[in-house]
């Protein structure tokens, strides 16, 4: 007799204003096992997980929790059913304890009638009970925004036990996460799996896929491509059937050829001395300059300074041999220089405007007519052209862009800065987040950007994009530059020492993660 499934969605079908989301998409997982969901930016993964949590009602279709028909119209409903999601992006309550945080909503009470209490002494055997069940060491009295990401990672993942959820949605767990972090991540999902629950694990990471996972189910276009055992399954065949084509290279190939030094860094110093110090290089035109280093290299404060958004307490920026002053972005903007942030949704897009106001919103003057309003009509044929010109997906450049994939979001950022017609481009881990095929677009646009002749400095925690990218890799470590390499000749191994140096002993040896922050 075949095994029934803990959960089937059958038929699924979601549209928007524009855009047909899902168009009747399949998903059978198993009990105790972990199914990864895959597909590219825009496959509509996020999407089947919303109507499944109960934040969106699908137009069709239906679902089944152990073989009986289930109604899921709110995310209380699918509590109540055994569905938990941990969403990517985390959003405790950082002010109040990691208890507080657990039993949010359901606060056990002692007392009767109108004289009932918060319980907090059973409130913290139960968080304890539940810590050592999952093996964790976390102080159930601990101010939450005190903890680190991973720490958080596993206290949500502590709350969705506590629901005694069967099925639990984990939306990119480890996008923040470093090498031993991840570790401990995968021990808690194999401790859950030989319990009987079921995980529905949603990252870009082949490796991990291929590691974690005993079925792989592929989405494109918001269709369902299958499901398959992924003892089945390679890296190469996973992107295949994510993109529906064969991808022969990672990398486009470069043709860029670097020119004269553009920009000059002398010894730039943070007033904060656990941070950047004494910093020295040179970016050529037509370059793409790799940052790598470890844990709290402190790359992404070094391009926020190059930027005017840290101040320095010394040093020197020169471009085309001259001495520069950068202390806000608008003198880096007067100066041609644009920054892409890491974190896209927090410091980057305006979600709830267009993509046509934040594609021209750091250049607005350009759209000004003569009585000082802007032109509405020529910033849009600008947006239009751009989404054109960087095979942007939206339904129009009216769209809200917080409805686009992560790809496309990131595009329409680099549009945005492309605008102010940049000389140097800070590139801040530009692919984080986005699958494999959006990625390839993204790096074709960098590669024709320094054949135009722009200068990138490009910080990366992928080994493998930065020695596929980089014509030069600058290597940092806890702040201070320890060496520069040829991208050409470089090596993994070459690199990881580089990074490990002038690291203290007490951080009990050197970790072979790449840092998924700065």
């Amino acid at each position: 007799m075949a095994e029934q499934n803990v959960l089937e969605m059958r038929g699924i079908s979601k549209a928007f204003p524009g855009v047909q989301a899902l168009s009747g998409v399949t998903l059978k997982v198993r009990p105790g096992t972990v199914h990864a969901l895959m597909g590219e930016n825009g496959a509509g993964k996020s999407t089947l997980m919303k109507c499944l949590f109960g934040i969106y009602k699908p137009d069709e279709g239906e679902i089944y929790l152990n073989g009986a028909k289930a109604s899921i119209n709110s995310s209380k409903d699918a509590l109540n059913s055994g569905i938990s999601m941990i969403h990517q992006e985390l959003h405790p309550v950082p002010h109040r304890n990691v208890m507080e945080n657990i039993w949010l909503g359901r606060f056990p009470v002692s007392g009767y009638g109108p004289f009932k209490l918060v319980d907090e002494k059973r409130m913290y055997r139960d968080t304890l009970d539940l810590f050592r069940d999952l093996d964790l060491d976390i102080d159930p009295r601990a101010r939450t925004g005190s903890l680190s990401v991973s720490k958080v990672q596993s206290l949500e993942i502590a709350k969705a036990v506590s629901f005694n959820s069967k099925v639990i949605v984990m939306d990119e767990p480890t996008s923040s996460l470093t090498g031993n972090e991840v570790e401990q991540l995968f021990s808690i999902i194999n401790r859950l799996r030989k319990r009987g629950v079921s995980i529905i694990y949603i990252s870009h990471k082949m490796e991990e896929i291929l590691r974690i996972s005993d079925d792989v189910t592929i989405m494109r276009d918001g269709k369902y491509v299958g499901t398959w055992p992924a003892a089945e399954l390679t890296t190469d065949l996973i992107i295949t059937r994510m993109v529906g084509r064969d991808l022969t290279e990672r990398f486009p190939e470069r043709t860029n050829v670097p020119g004269d030094t553009l920009m000059k860094v002398e010894g730039l110093s943070s007033p904060n001395p656990k941070s950047f110090q004494n910093v020295s290089f040179e970016l050529r035109k037509g370059e793409i300059l790799g940052v790598g280093g470890l844990v709290g290299a402190q790359r992404t404060e070094l391009v926020e300074a190059l930027f005017g958004l840290r101040a320095v307490t010394s040093g020197q920026i020169s471009i085309h041999g001259k001495p520069v002053r950068i202390k806000s972005p608008a003198d880096a903007k007067k100066h041609k220089i644009a920054l892409l942030t890491e974190e896209r949704r927090v410091t980057g897009i305006f979600p709830v405007l267009s993509v046509y106001e934040n594609t021209i919103i750091a250049n607005l003057g350009r759209y000004e007519n003569r009585a000082g309003l802007l032109n509405e009509r020529k910033g849009k044929e600008e947006a239009q052209r751009n989404v054109e010109k960087l095979r942007t997906k939206t339904p129009s450049v009216n769209t809200q862009i917080r409805n686009l994939s992560g790809g496309n979001q990131q595009k329409v950022l680099l549009a945005r800065w492309l605008l102010t017609e940049p000389d140097i481009l800070l590139l801040d881990e530009p692919t984080r987040g986005i699958d494999v095929g959006a990625k390839y677009e993204i790096y074709t646009i960098i590669t024709e950007l320094a054949k135009q002749g722009k200068s990138i400095i490009m910080i990366s925690s992928e080994m493998p994009e930065l020695l596929g990218m980089s014509d030069r890799i600058m290597v940092m470590s806890e702040g201070r530059m320890t060496g520069i390499v040829e991208g050409s000749g470089a090596t993994e191994q070459e690199i990881m020492r580089l990074a490990a140096q002038q690291r203290p002993a007490h951080t009990g040896g050197v970790t072979n993660e790449y840092a998924s922050h700065r």
